[in-house]
């Protein structure tokens, strides 16, 4: 693998979660980045172009050819629901994807998610609808789909050092993930552009070390701030009839219908390993998990601890 200094990179998604460490990333490694989308502040070590990715011809003409050699996508649905998802996750990745071939691109470097593989909900399925159009589009191409990022674990973080119960669906341990840091997860989407063995693939990536359930997540975090453990258990059917009573009324009220398309999601997460799926076993498998990068889950809980959770807010997608 060798590095390829100088390369000519439109990024999307440069302000989000992971895309702000994946624009470090490429910046420090020399790379030449124009980053587009809706609101990024003009800054004087790279080129900026605001643009709303979802209309169709926002970026006709921006690019002529030869402007990158290539695309990396980090932009994601806020919410999940069907709207916003198709518009963003499948009709803005593929305006993207239409410019950067038209201005001579060669890689598209595409952030995914580990959860597609059990497809039942619309961001799923607009995920997997634009993976396959990128994927015969005849452009190299490399889908990255991570485990759980420690932002969608440290939702806890605060109830805990209130004095309030870890809060867990089920026994915890219905599910488990190998989860990931941010830094950890950039380094491997931008190094997606210079290693070969990564082109052309689908590819599952978790952080380092054993798979872990919230349970043990949460005996992680009590371990670590010297409170006395305390859990609570909440019946992941509730969220089911939670979408069951809402989705007739969305029929009438449009904001129905998202929150029964909310409930479902947090039912999918409730319920849902976010590692490899063997569909030969119908199973779930830690084993057949890559693991990449060197934090851990723990370390991230000791530094959101003496840090402060600032930059890990969870925003719209939080559970709890």
């Amino acid at each position: 693998m060798t590095e390829a200094v100088g390369k000519r990179v439109l990024l999307a998604g440069a302000t989000g979660y992971i895309g702000q460490h994946v624009l470090k990333d490429l910046l420090q490694r020399g790379y030449e980045v124009t980053a587009a989308g809706r609101n990024i502040s003009n800054r004087a070590d790279l080129k900026v172009v605001t643009a709303d990715l979802t209309d169709p011809h926002a970026l006709d003409g921006l690019f002529p050819p030869g402007s990158f050699d290539a695309v990396i996508s980090c932009i994601a649905s806020r919410t999940g629901v069907a709207r916003d998802a198709w518009a963003v996750d499948y009709e803005a990745n593929r305006n993207l994807l239409s410019a950067g071939i038209k201005a001579g691109a060669t890689h598209f470097v595409l952030l995914s998610a580990i959860c597609v593989q059990r497809p039942r909900l619309a961001f799923q399925q607009a995920k997997l609808a634009f993976e396959a159009q990128l994927a015969r589009s005849g452009i190299d191409y490399s889908i990255v789909r991570p485990t759980a990022y420690f932002k969608s674990l440290a939702g806890q973080v605060k109830r805990v050092l209130e004095g309030k119960p870890f809060l867990l669906f089920g026994d915890g341990r219905l599910t488990a993930c190998k989860p990931i840091s941010e830094r950890d997860l950039s380094e491997f989407i931008v190094d997606c552009l210079v290693d070969d063995s990564r082109q052309n693939q689908i590819l599952p990536i978790g952080g380092p070390g054993e798979a872990i359930t919230p349970r043990k997540q949460g005996e992680w975090l009590f371990e670590l701030t010297g409170i006395t453990p305390k859990f609570r258990s909440v019946p992941p059917a509730m969220l089911s009839v939670a979408a069951a009573l809402t989705k007739p009324l969305g029929l009438l009220i449009p904001a129905m219908a998202e929150k029964s398309e909310l409930a479902r999601i947090g039912h999918y997460y409730a319920t849902e390993s976010m590692l490899c799926w063997d569909e030969e076993m119908a199973r779930y498998d830690a084993n057949a998990t890559p693991s990449t990068g060197h934090e851990t889950l723990q370390q991230f809980y000791q530094r959101v601890l003496s840090e402060g959770l600032q930059g890990q807010e969870a925003g719209k997608h939080k559970l709890f």
